[in-house]
């Protein structure tokens, strides 16, 4: 029985733990145990959600890598698609599930009233233990911190709302469109795209009253899928598709023109040294981003990937790849990020997404 250490409102905790439910790996959920930080960081490096404390006595965190090593260890049913093209894609629209939705998954959490007096009622009870303040008083410091540290620091304003507002729609729009055809993302199983975008779309925009809402309404399909991908059979031979289908256009290319947009910008500020940076993502200007050390290394992963397909497969993906941003994959130079250079992920030391780390 392996304990996962996050929160039942955690973005990636849910993803995880879909995850396991699905490899039919037994696990004990558990309240991140925030007073013990000085343990957590010696186990993992940094104190996130969620942390995994396996039974054979090792530590893992960072779900991406989380994931890939299961996969290793348990490779059936496999979440990964055979079909180098397909399974390229697959990495991206993870990609983007985990580090571009985050911005609109904070921004619809914490600015919009209802929804920041529900989380933070809920996180003050299930994690706030180590606070000693009335709760009340917990649920106001919460707040105050997660809205602080990851909306307004993140770049949403009064500026941006809107984009960031639409940037939720888009993704729901865009999903739909695949999932009028398919019971998931890319075939008649779960695959690596589907717990990407697993991690905003249940325990974040389906789940919090205004984006849960919008869910149902507008996007009833994505609404099914969230129960789908939390209840999913296992399937002895998962039948994922051989090429990409013209109805994951609208995901890639948001994919492209917001989340590889933010990652050309960052890493080329993390080239200057710089802790922040302004970028234009499909015409709104967002400034004073923080710039993340990780960030750059999720990119070097994409291009790695993308290096490592033979010439034929790399033709077929810049064609589907036809937007703005997309160049960054194959063109150009980034600074290395010397981080997990030895590949001990999920294992050993991580690394905060930025400053103040991952909340919930």
């Amino acid at each position: 029985m392996w304990k996962v250490y996050g929160s039942s409102v955690s973005y990636y905790t849910g993803k995880l733990e879909a995850y396991l439910r699905y490899k039919g790996i037994a696990y004990e959920a558990l309240p991140t145990p925030y007073g013990e930080a000085r343990m957590l960081i010696e186990k993992v490096g940094a104190v996130q959600m969620p942390i995994v404390e396996r039974d054979d006595g090792r530590w893992m965190s960072d779900t991406t890598p989380i994931l890939l090593q299961v996969e290793q260890e348990h490779p059936t049913p496999s979440i990964l698609p055979a079909d180098p093209v397909v399974g390229f894609v697959a990495a991206l629209v993870e990609d983007y599930g985990d580090e571009w939705l985050w911005r609109p998954a904070m921004h619809y959490r914490w600015s919009y009233r209802r929804d920041r007096r529900f989380i933070s009622d809920h996180l003050a009870e299930e994690v706030g233990g180590f606070i000693r303040a009335p709760h009340w008083l917990k649920r106001m410091r919460i707040a105050k911190r997660q809205f602080t540290n990851f909306v307004v620091k993140d770049g949403v304003n009064e500026a941006t709302r809107a984009h960031a507002d639409k940037a939720y729609l888009n993704a729901l729009d865009a999903m739909s469109a695949m999932l009028a055809n398919r019971p998931f993302l890319l075939g008649n199983a779960p695959s690596l795209a589907d717990y990407g975008m697993m991690g905003p779309m249940f325990r974040h925009f389906g789940q919090d009253p205004t984006p849960a809402e919008i869910m149902r309404q507008r996007a009833p399909l994505v609404f099914e899928w969230v129960a789908r991908m939390w209840c999913a059979a296992q399937v002895d031979e998962p039948q994922f598709l051989s090429e990409v289908p013209p109805d994951a256009a609208a995901l890639l290319r948001e994919a492209c023109e917001t989340h590889l947009v933010q990652l050309a910008a960052n890493a080329a500020a993390f080239g200057r040294d710089e802790t922040h940076f302004g970028v234009t993502i499909q015409g709104c200007r967002y400034e004073k981003l923080p710039a993340s050390r990780y960030r750059v290394w999720c990119l070097e992963e994409l291009r790695r990937a993308f290096a490592a397909l033979d010439a034929d497969a790399q033709g077929k993906v810049r064609a589907l790849l036809s937007y703005d941003g997309a160049e960054i994959l194959w063109s150009g130079d980034i600074p290395p990020p010397r981080f997990n250079e030895d590949h001990h992920l999920p294992f050993g030391k991580a690394i905060n997404v930025y400053g103040e780390g991952t909340p919930p």
